[in-house]
């Protein structure tokens, strides 16, 4: 058990080796590591007249840390938080959607301020909404023997099993829609570690011709995909908010234009919104603009224009160059719709022709996190807590429903008028629902095949729903040959 912190100079000392500095703000001392004979670290040792005569300053590109002032220009050059060259794939939202349509309208009240009379109001409205849809999905909860070890193996708590099902679930999905295959490109958007391709590549053994793109705007840590190292698969690697991720100026995708299956384990809901105008539009419409096949089309064409001189003309028809789809699929388990975003969002044109607008679509995605009130344990038990903390640093926090109504703010609704928890949870995912729904008519305007199923247990996830979808010309091609 940590010692309490002294609340002044004159109490306390500081760890041997540990910097002397004493933080009054936390009034503790500094638990930075202090150089060999030295008293102070590098932060505080300007403070410090004994130590180091030099003045140290803030750095004006992140006053969060200091420099010394003879050294500013060499630092400003080397400094994290410096800003760097934007990479060829960077294109200034690229995948945002129109600047028009982002501001919220200025009446709008807080949540929390709304009378029961309004909130029934959009209570109505989102009822009558959603007559006609399924709000039961069908259960595609799958595994996949790439995970069998893994998954019984008694060293892992209950955190690692429950995501371990959820990727081996996806896994399985993946593999039902024969998107798991050679010659193709995985892209993980919100990638994390990096946990959902290593699945994907340890299932594929030795495809040929394999890539992985692994697109996180975050610095992330214990990364596993640099522990990859097979000949047949790539790994590379994007720092970058997907708002801007231009795919088609990808080397890998620029050069060999695979098929690409977009693929992602809880995204939160904005980012779910930014991945399929990702793949969708500026993707797979570049194809269509410059009129170009993919080099794994244009390889077989080859082989077969050489081949015809000896094939007979029932042979050759036998043999017709296969359609191609520059996204061969998607498969994204889905979150936090509490966290979409109006300009962001592809289902507009979906929630315009039911008469609703950016004001109803506000109140909904505040009313989606309602889906998971009031089934949280409100206490944990030492011994779980100890598991969970050892869990979490081997595997991804990749959960975002743990929460309940709280918001990206951190504050929580509090809602007008009397309504039970389990009003509020089927309400929840009313909205939830229909704001899905948005997305897979906008999936099926673009010549998709979408679809929504619960691939997991709610007792595993209480974000439990995964959104695929297939080119529709494929998927019927598939559909007559059977």
């Amino acid at each position: 058990m940590e010692a309490p912190a002294p609340t002044s100079h004159a109490t306390g000392f500081p760890v041997e080796g540990r910097c002397s500095y004493f933080v009054e703000k936390k009034k503790r001392f500094c638990r930075m590591v202090a150089a060999a004979g030295k008293r102070f670290c590098g932060e505080h040792a300007g403070a410090a007249e004994e130590e180091n005569a030099r003045k140290r300053i803030l750095c004006p590109l992140d006053p969060k840390h200091t420099v010394y002032e003879d050294q500013l220009a060499k630092h400003l050059k080397k400094c994290n938080s410096r800003e760097k060259p934007k990479p060829d794939f960077f294109t200034q939202d690229v995948n945002a959607g129109l600047k028009e349509e982002m501001d919220i309208p200025e009446q709008l009240v807080p949540f929390s301020s709304l009378s029961e009379e309004q909130l029934e109001n959009l209570i109505k409205k989102l009822r009558k909404a959603s007559e006609g849809l399924n709000s039961t999905l069908e259960d595609h909860i799958m595994s996949h023997p790439a995970l069998h070890d893994a998954l019984n193996d008694p060293k892992n708590g209950d955190c690692a099993v429950k995501h371990l099902k959820q990727q081996a679930s996806i896994l399985g999905n993946i593999e039902k829609l024969k998107l798991l295959g050679p010659r193709r490109c995985f892209v993980e958007f919100g990638a994390g570690k990096g946990k959902l391709s290593h699945w994907v590549d340890i299932a594929l053994k030795d495809a040929e011709n394999v890539h992985f793109i692994l697109v996180e705007k975050m610095t992330t840590r214990f990364k596993v995909d640099g522990k990859h190292r097979k000949e047949s698969s790539v790994f590379e690697r994007l720092q970058i908010d997907i708002q801007h991720l231009c795919l088609n100026r990808v080397p890998v995708l620029r050069e060999g234009r695979l098929p690409v299956v977009g693929i992602g384990k809880h995204l939160c809901g904005v980012a779910t919104d930014l991945a399929l105008r990702c793949l969708v539009e500026t993707y797979a419409a570049s194809f269509e603009e410059r009129n170009e096949e993919p080099l794994a089309k244009r390889v077989r064409n080859d082989r077969r224009d050489q081949e015809s001189s000896t094939l007979s003309k029932e042979e050759s028809e036998a043999n017709a160059p296969e359609t191609w789809a520059p996204v061969a699929g998607i498969v994204i388990a889905l979150c936090c719709h509490h966290r979409c975003d109006w300009r962001h969002y592809v289902g507009k044109e979906y929630f315009r022709a039911l008469g609703l607008g950016p004001e109803e679509f506000y109140y909904f995605q505040r009313m989606s996190s309602w889906a998971t009130c009031g089934m949280r344990r409100t206490s944990l038990g030492a011994s779980d807590i100890t598991t969970k903390r050892k869990d979490d640093q081997n595997y991804d926090n990749e959960e975002h429903d743990d929460g309940g109504d709280r918001l990206p703010d951190g504050s929580t609704d509090s809602v007008p008028g009397a309504l039970t928890a389990e009003e509020k949870k089927d309400i929840g995912h009313l909205c939830k629902l229909l704001i899905d729904q948005g997305r897979l008519q906008y999936l099926q305007q673009k010549g998709f095949r979408p679809a929504l199923q619960y691939y997991t247990d709610p007792l595993v996830s209480l974000e439990n729903v995964l959104l695929t979808a297939v080119p529709a010309h494929l998927s019927s091609q598939e559909a007559a040959q059977r």
